[in-house]
């Protein structure tokens, strides 16, 4: 099994495909089977790299407390050392938060990014019509916090699912073995809350990034995602918005054709949808 080094960390990671090289950051909680639905479609026009961030499933979490920053390091190894880079990378959840964390501070490591739905919670903090739904938003996670501190980790991972990211009745429908991945890496969602600075982002530094920006959210997720990929179309000049008719938090799993095409249609066509 191919691993990679970094920051004290072992990376699982595997390459399939050949073409433009397209790196794939999964979300907390879940791994790099989480973009099974869609690797086959994108390794016919692309070298499509998934792997788990650290911490998650196959990959070690190196020492001391996480951050964003490593996990934004780590991303950066792997164009840097498996020789892709520039590379078109498409994050998903918090793996979008990372590609944009990284977008900002080395641009030149992206010939294009996909960012659907990154949780930057402190970016939408002062809008005053989200407030309400944001102090629930936060109460939500925090209690999930609270569970996996008490050492429920499938306590927490259930509550994670069905209040803050699917929606009433998702665990329940998700398959064995994702819950099982959910519960295996709860100890690295709570080592990511611990980073004061995990849903934040220099929006600002960010606008240097040239390459092409696909900000998405999806029409069921929570209002604040959409303000929170607007708020990025409109500190990148460049950037294009996608909205996912139907699609919620994972497209890339409930609506798989939908996102290959917006993954491989952009940036041919970034106004697109």
């Amino acid at each position: 099994m191919p691993h990679l080094r970094s920051t004290g960390a072992d990376l699982y990671y595997e390459v399939t495909g050949e073409g433009d090289p397209l790196v794939l950051v999964h979300g907390s909680w879940t791994d790099h089977t989480g973009w099974r639905s869609v690797v086959p479609a994108l390794a016919a026009s692309h070298r499509v790299v998934v792997y788990d961030r650290r911490g998650h499933s196959r990959s070690t979490g190196g020492t001391g407390p996480g951050s964003r920053t490593r996990d934004e390091d780590d991303l950066a190894a792997l164009p840097e050392r498996l020789d892709l880079a520039p590379a078109h990378v498409v994050g998903n959840s918090y793996g979008a938060s990372t590609a944009l964390g990284l977008g900002a501070r080395r641009p030149e490591l992206f010939r294009g990014l996909v960012a659907h739905e990154p949780p930057l919670l402190a970016t939408v903090a002062n809008d005053p019509e989200l407030r309400p739904l944001m102090r629930v938003a936060r109460d939500r996670i925090d209690a999930v916090v609270e569970l996996l501190r008490a050492g429920d980790d499938r306590g927490g991972a259930h509550l994670f699912v069905e209040e803050v990211a699917l929606g009433p009745g998702m665990w329940e429908r998700l398959p064995d073995r994702a819950r099982e991945t959910f519960v295996a890496n709860a100890a690295t969602f709570l080592d990511e809350q611990n980073d004061p600075h995990w849903d934040e982002l220099d929006v600002t530094r960010l606008s240097a990034l040239t390459a092409p920006v696909l900000p998405s959210y999806g029409t069921t997720s929570p209002p604040w995602f959409a303000r929170i990929v607007g708020g990025l179309a409109d500190a990148i000049a460049h950037a294009r918005i996608r909205t996912l008719e139907g699609a919620g938090h994972v497209p890339h799993t409930t609506h798989p054709e939908l996102y290959v095409a917006t993954v491989t249609g952009f940036p041919a066509d970034p106004t697109a949808g």
